[in-house]
């Protein structure tokens, strides 16, 4: 198996991360590294929206990680979008190397005003999970227990299981992550 190389970019929550990391690894044992990612993501701001337009910034980040083997994804606490979206929690190539998740729309304040690390450390994992998943190729799956269940609303988020399904992970043993 390839590394999975993840790029916060603009996190503050230094902590959350280091979480986020160490989750990532029991997960993907020996596979995890943190990389720096520098690039000039105000490119993609909407002020319209006030929302950044997630496909160019995975142009941009494209045209900066040559160097890094394997999977790429970027990890940022501004709001996301595409075009027919209001809002989007992450994006992936499909059967690629780059991904991208939100944390804005995974914190519990956005909807409460209440902080609840644990359900973000949670919320944060299975999204990561789920656009990496694309990256080596899966579809949504129609199972409500696999990460890799679409999420349109934070409660599917909150639903979805935090791991791949069987057939989804078959899949991915097919796609060389062993």
């Amino acid at each position: 198996m390839q590394y999975i190389n993840i790029a916060p970019l603009k996190i503050s929550n230094t902590g959350l991360v280091q979480r986020v990391l160490h989750e990532l690894s029991k997960i993907f044992p020996g596979k995890i590294k943190r990389i720096r990612l520098e690039f000039e993501h105000e490119k993609s701001f909407s002020p319209e929206r006030n929302q950044y337009f997630s496909t160019l910034l995975l142009a941009e980040a494209i045209n900066h990680t040559s160097q890094f083997e394997g999977k790429v994804l970027i990890l940022v606490d501004f709001d996301l979008y595409i075009p027919v979206f209001t809002f989007i929690f992450g994006e992936a190539q499909l059967n690629g190397k780059h991904s991208i998740v939100s944390l804005c729309r995974l914190h519990e304040e956005f909807y409460t005003g209440e902080t609840n690390e644990e359900l973000l450390v949670n919320r944060t994992i299975k999204e990561i999970l789920h656009e990496l998943g694309h990256n080596f190729g899966l579809l949504h799956c129609k199972s409500w227990e696999c990460v890799m269940h679409s999420s349109a609303i934070i409660e599917e988020v909150d639903i979805k299981g935090n791991s791949y399904c069987s057939d989804c992970m078959r899949e991915i043993k097919r796609n060389n992550l062993k």
